[in-house]
This record gives C-alpha cells, structure tokens and sequence, in this order.
C-alpha cells in the first residue's frame, strides 16, 4: 500500500474514535508496526493527528460515528478486475423477475454493471449500489431507512423493527472481510447486526469474495459455512480452501478473470 494511501487511512481511522493504537493501524494497512510508527510520526508534523503513546488521536473530537475497515474509495481500486468477474458470474445466478439482496461492498457494487438489462427486485444497503441502478437500470429498488456511513457508503438502520423484516428475497449476495473454518468474518459489530437481519431474510446466502480473502481474518464471526450456499471466487483459490468449503456442502464458481477482462476488450 502506497504511502499517501496509507496516511488516509490512518487519518480516517483517528478521527472515528477517540484512540486509534498502532496495531489497530497495522491490522488495517497491513504494514509493519515501525511503518505505522513513521507514518504517524510524520503525520503529526503535518498537523493531521496527534500522536499519543501506543497510537494517535484526532486533533478535534469526532462529531460523527464511523465503522472499522477501510472506506470505500480505497477498496475499491483493490483486485478490481477480479471483483468485476466474480460480480459478473454471481448475476448469472440470478432470473429476471426475483427478489435478491444484495449488501454494500466494492466487489458486491461491480454486479451494477451486469443488471442493468435486468428486471428485478433489489433491496440494498448500499448507497453506491442504490444510485447506480437508479440511474442506469429498471431494477425496482428497495434502501432501508437508517444512518449512511460516508467512508463505506452503507446505510445502517439501529432499530430492530425496520423495512428488512418486510421484504423477502430468493438470494443474498455478500462481500467478505475475510473466510475461513469458522465461516464468514467482519471487523464491526454494527455491520454485523445489520447483515445478520439481511441474512435472515434470504433463502440463499451466495458470498463474492476473492481469493485473498480465505487469507484474512476478523474477529466476529457473521455466520458459519453452513449457512452458505454458493461461494464466488477466482482461479487463485487454493486447493485446501475449496476443499473447506466443498465438506460443508457450499457450492463453488470460479470466475475466469482473464477470460472476462479480454472478452470485455474484444
């Protein structure tokens, strides 16, 4: 991760609590404990934070609450032509006329581009995901109520009782934070109750997740393999993963990103 990239991070990371501690910043850059001590270091000099022993803090307390992970912008530019291949074979799941969920996320957002000739019932946290089927579909669109996360551009709603008990859905689509033996992972316990409702109201969980994605880990687990139907992946799947997955009866599709990529420039 570039330098600049990093320091964003970082940036947005102290501004969300009141105490960011240098391993959470190396959780979530994936840097070495003395870069993240350099960066904030020199972030300090530029005025942007204020170090404090153990990690940094924001120069003004956060008037707004954000979630753990990365925003948006940033993840967004991360294996993205893998995400557009996998989002590409998760909508060949899918027939006009379904119901299907479909949770905020940059791998989950790149399905935008193959529903636009279709005709479906989406319901979707994602602010991104929501706009751009406005605009460039005929997709009905279905948004909960709630608070938008400017750096994940989600909508999250804190009451139990809200639209998602109401509507119902054939499919689920999700990202991942991270895969592995005790199922799907998340790094924030408000993402967590909020996918849970969605997950809830879906007879299919089908999850879009690259293959770096069985490499990495969160701390809360979002639901078992179990409750998993159908994993999307890409051709750098490792043979122990997909064999994981294939004991707990999960269906595999591995998408051919090269194939996609020089199709799509034909």
């Amino acid at each position: 991760m570039h330098e600049k990239e990093r320091h964003r991070l970082i940036v947005s990371a102290v501004q969300s609590k009141p105490v960011a501690t240098v391993g959470e910043l190396v959780e979530l850059t994936d840097s070495s404990e003395a870069t993240i001590r350099r960066d904030i270091a020199a972030l300090h000099v530029q005025g942007r934070l204020r170090r404090v022993r153990g990690g940094a803090e924001a120069l003004t307390p956060p008037s707004t609450s954000s979630l753990i992970g990365r925003p948006f912008a940033v993840n967004e530019g991360i294996n993205a032509p893998l995400k557009r291949a996998i989002a590409k074979e998760a909508v060949a799941l899918c027939k006009d006329g379904e119901s299907i969920i479909i949770n905020g996320g940059t791998t989950t957002f790149q399905m935008v581009h193959y529903l636009a000739a279709r005709r479906m019932q989406v319901f979707t946290n994602s602010f991104p995901i929501a706009s751009h089927l406005l605009a460039h579909s005929k997709n009905s669109v279905v948004v909960p109520g709630g608070t938008i996360y400017r750096e994940q551009n989600i909508i999250l709603s804190p009451f139990e009782s809200d639209v998602t008990r109401h509507f119902y859905a054939q499919r689920m689509f999700i990202g991942a934070q991270g895969l592995g033996p005790h199922g799907l992972t998340e790094a924030d316990p408000l993402i967590i109750q909020a996918e849970q409702k969605l997950i809830g109201q879906a007879d299919e969980l089908v999850v879009l997740a690259d293959s770096s994605k069985f490499r990495q880990r969160s701390s809360l687990i979002l639901c078992t393999l179990e409750r998993i139907d159908t994993v999307v992946t890409d051709r750098g799947i490792r043979d122990e993963d997909r064999q994981m997955l294939e004991d707990e009866g999960v269906k595999v599709v591995v998408a051919d990103a090269e194939a996609k990529e020089s199709s799509s420039v034909a």
